[in-house]
């Protein structure tokens, strides 16, 4: 039974070690890399390979080094307002237009006086540019909430939408409304901010 499991192992260890090497997030590169020197070790220990299990033992250490100093490290968040027309954030906009395009392909810069604009800083760096236009009613319409991808952890919408919501509380919002999400990862992302879809507007709505 052992000799006709192994190979599998192996096979799905490889296969986790090589993807983790293509996915851009640092957590899911450990993650996978974890999960792969796991598959590793048991396939080792199924065929007698004491070297096998030796380096992915190491490797597991070194990962779960890794993830413990990122679960546990200290951040430092700020929002900035901004006016949405700085060279700064023109040229953010212009560099992840591709990306911003898969997300929100209907986005351009509006300049109503009801738009909402500000750019979440994460330990200083340009992390997330947020765009929202206000009607009377107090509906933020999200027109632009983009997280560039190292910093996609849900943290920053944690901290836009929960723990600093008080900034567009101040600003009126009483619901931040979502037309549309671009695609199922996108709509994980609005449900684990607590986003539920509101029928008869056929939208994403989260009451502040």
């Amino acid at each position: 039974m052992f000799n006709t499991i192994a190979p599998y192992l192996g096979y799905l260890a490889t296969a986790l070690l090589g993807f983790s090497l293509i996915v851009t997030k640092d957590m899911q590169f450990r993650w996978l890399n974890t999960f792969g020197c796991i598959s590793f070790i048991v396939y080792g220990l199924f065929i007698g390979a004491i070297p096998v299990v030796l380096t992915n033992s190491i490797l597991l250490a070194i990962n779960g080094f890794y993830l413990y100093k990122i679960y546990h490290r200290s951040e430092t968040f700020d929002i900035v307002e901004c006016a949405g027309h700085e060279i700064l954030i023109e040229k953010f906009i212009d560099f992840y237009k591709k990306d911003i395009k898969k997300f929100f392909p209907d986005f351009y810069m509006d300049s109503s006086k009801g738009t909402i604009r500000f750019v979440v800083l994460r330990d200083l760096v340009i992390a997330n540019i947020f765009i929202a236009t206000l009607d009377e009613k107090g509906n933020a319409s999200v027109q632009l909430n983009y997280t560039t991808p190292a910093y996609r952890d849900f943290k920053i919408g944690k901290y836009i939408f929960q723990k600093e919501n008080k900034i567009l509380i101040q600003k009126g919002v009483k619901a931040v409304v979502y037309e549309r999400a671009a695609y199922q990862g996108h709509m994980d992302f609005l449900k684990k901010m607590g986003f539920k879809k509101d029928n008869q507007l056929d939208c994403y709505l989260k009451l502040l």
